[in-house]
């Protein structure tokens, strides 16, 4: 379906594809059992992120999805995938609700971004953003957080704190849209395709600056056949994941995910020293 030759601007255009598999499309075929629970306790619903119960076999989990809609009416109801305050904050609900009775936590990354609207700031966006990464970093259950599409902004960032960080193919990860980097940087909207080149936002340029742990291939061949292997690739590495945290202590577990970004870190500083 896709090579290697792909630009890192197609391959934004893949991961916004309209017609790109959601996150309930994997909770589907990933899970064998998925109850949605709602609401934030504090203000009202947000549907642009889902919470629920999931399980794989005896394994029971947490699960935190950012959900795009395919239709007008759905995209509408979902807030075209850009959580509000609200669903940040029934997300750390569930998360301490996780950590209470022992579930692991997997988080499913798709959106271009927090809602910017003037409702979501006088509601506190950017603290409900902070305070999301914040409960993150010290969660004393694993967390794994899978980028399936457009994984954009603090909004992406906000559920991307994990011990485990995985990334579909032909998804992206980045801090802001091309479109934004290239207003900002250069004063220029029309540079965007060099600004995605730019940013290095393409899983392999994730992976190799250990950003992500790993690549779930997106096989090529019939739609539904090549979502099928990819979502049990994704269940696969899931399961190994789990099983090898599973002795970790919550101690070690919560020291692992520190390390991870603290790692990550270093490595930034020392490429930029280098360049230097």
């Amino acid at each position: 379906m896709y090579n290697k030759k792909t630009t890192a601007w197609e391959k934004v255009e893949i991961a916004r594809n309209p017609k790109r598999k959601t996150s309930l499309d994997y909770i589907d075929v990933i899970f064998d059992e998925f109850i949605e629970l709602h609401g934030d306790r504090n203000f009202k619903g947000d549907k642009s992120i889902c919470c629920g119960l999931a399980r794989i076999e005896n394994q029971n989990f947490t699960v935190i999805a950012q959900q795009k809609g395919r239709t007008t009416k759905e995209n509408i109801e979902r807030n075209f995938g850009m959580p509000n305050p609200e669903s940040y904050r029934k997300a750390i609900r569930f998360m301490k609700q996780a950590e209470k009775f022992k579930r692991p936590v997997i988080t499913f990354i798709d959106t271009k971004g927090a809602y910017p609207g003037i409702g979501a700031e006088e509601r506190g966006q950017g603290e409900a953003i902070a305070k999301s990464m914040f409960e993150m970093v010290k969660l004393k259950v694993p967390i794994i957080a899978i980028v399936i599409g457009e994984g954009s902004s603090g909004g992406a960032l906000a559920i991307g704190v994990a011990n485990k960080v995985f990334m579909l193919e032909n998804a992206i990860y980045s801090i802001l849209s091309p479109e934004g980097y290239s207003s900002i940087l250069w004063k220029d909207g029309t540079r965007y395709k060099e600004a995605a080149e730019k940013m290095r936002l393409t899983a392999e340029d994730l992976y190799d600056l250990n950003i992500i742990d790993k690549i779930i291939k997106e096989p090529q061949g019939e739609e539904n056949e090549s979502f099928k292997k990819t979502a049990n690739s994704l269940k696969k590495e899931i399961k190994k994941s789990i099983t090898e945290m599973k002795n970790l202590s919550s101690e070690e577990i919560v020291q692992n995910r520190y390390e991870k970004f603290r790692n990550m870190g270093e490595l930034r500083r020392n490429e930029n020293v280098i360049k230097k």
